[in-house]
């Protein structure tokens, strides 16, 4: 095990995503001297200002952190096209390294994070289940795979290694992120409230009674401080959930009655068909309510809503490995939703 004193200076790329966010805030109230990295300021921390795409750019910005011991990369750069993902996102890693190595950055340790998509859900893949780290990859480009083949390039000859976690829907209380699946859920509801309608799950029937699984922002960035000092898990990948499963088909009933609604029978629909005439709606709901944000487009990403509640096969990790390692913390996912959703309404980002 890890000492949990044991602290280091964190750059914390990707500060403003919802698995950043959550990463830095964990680092900093456990002793870490932390720098925020992203392409506006990050409230609350020092923050290194860079687009990761302009090579130049990042290694002028990164001159303010020549002491950072520990990356955490959180970045991403999303593109409809795979291979431009792939290319894209392999190169902002290496611009961020190449620019820590020209300052001289005492480097121990790089923290990755890859999605349940290095499985190849996304390819619409019926994945084996549960999915193990030992799982044969699939046919790139994979934005992961690329990252972390940047990282196994270099790593051979650095004094630093990498440890990649894989989260998986990761529930957190930020908006500005299009992959947040509670702000997903808590605005629909919203709306539907405002509707005078019943929470309807909007995804397939098959999807509805798939098992699943989430993970805790707060629980992932724990995970983070441990795989930044855990010596054994230099070189590794490990697989982080709540370590719970559940169905959709449970979980929306739970979110109805947390949030005073009724429930009914699933109703497929496309949200980024549905959603598209809402935002007038939003918009009298954000002045009746003083909320955050008036503007829909920019509080909601609806495509990964789609995505997430049409999957229609088993979604499950294996989380045995990191537990072998030492890390064993788990989470209800009902109550990590649920409470996701408390926070989301006591910052006015719903109402």
């Amino acid at each position: 095990m890890t000492n949990e004193s044991e602290t280091g200076v964190a750059l914390v790329a990707g500060a403003g995503g919802i698995i950043g966010h959550a990463t830095a805030h964990e680092l900093a109230d456990h002793g870490w001297t932390v720098r925020a990295q992203g392409r506006r300021a990050v409230p609350g921390f020092e923050t290194v200002q860079a687009d990761l795409t302009d090579a130049n750019a990042t290694r002028r910005a990164v001159e303010q952190a020549g002491d950072t011991t520990h990356l955490f990369y959180a970045a991403l750069n999303p593109d409809a096209d795979l291979a431009t993902e792939a290319t894209r996102n392999a190169d902002m890693l290496g611009n961020l390294l190449d620019a820590l190595e020209a300052v001289g950055a005492p480097l121990q340790r790089v923290v990755i994070y890859q999605g349940f998509k290095i499985y190849g859900i996304h390819l619409g893949a019926n994945v084996r289940t549960p999915a193990r780290e030992s799982d044969p990859p699939h046919m790139p480009p994979n934005l992961y795979q690329a990252q972390e083949a940047q990282l196994k390039a270099r790593a051979d000859s650095a004094a630093w290694d990498y440890v990649a976690l894989r989260p998986d829907v990761v529930v957190g209380d930020i908006h500005g992120n299009p992959m947040n699946i509670a702000l997903v859920i808590g605005v629909y509801a919203e709306i539907s409230r405002a509707l005078g309608i019943p929470l309807r799950f909007p995804g397939s029937d098959q999807a509805f009674v798939q098992m699943v699984q989430t993970t805790d922002a707060a629980l992932l960035g724990r995970a983070s401080a441990w795989a930044a000092r855990e010596p054994s898990a230099g070189g590794e990948a490990f697989n982080v959930t709540n370590a719970d499963t559940f169905r959709w088909e449970r979980m929306f009933e739970n979110v109805a009655a947390h949030l005073g609604l009724e429930t009914a029978r699933p109703v497929p629909i496309t949200l980024t068909e549905h959603m598209a005439d809402k935002g007038p709606l939003w918009r009298e709901l954000a002045e009746k309510h003083d909320l955050v944000e008036p503007d829909l487009d920019k509080l909601v990403g609806w495509g990964f809503g789609d995505f997430i509640f049409n999957t229609e096969t088993d979604v499950v990790s294996d989380v045995n490995k990191i537990y072998r390692h030492g890390f064993t913390e788990r989470m209800d996912s009902s109550r990590s939703l649920l409470a996701a959703l408390d926070r989301l309404k006591s910052k006015r980002i719903i109402p």
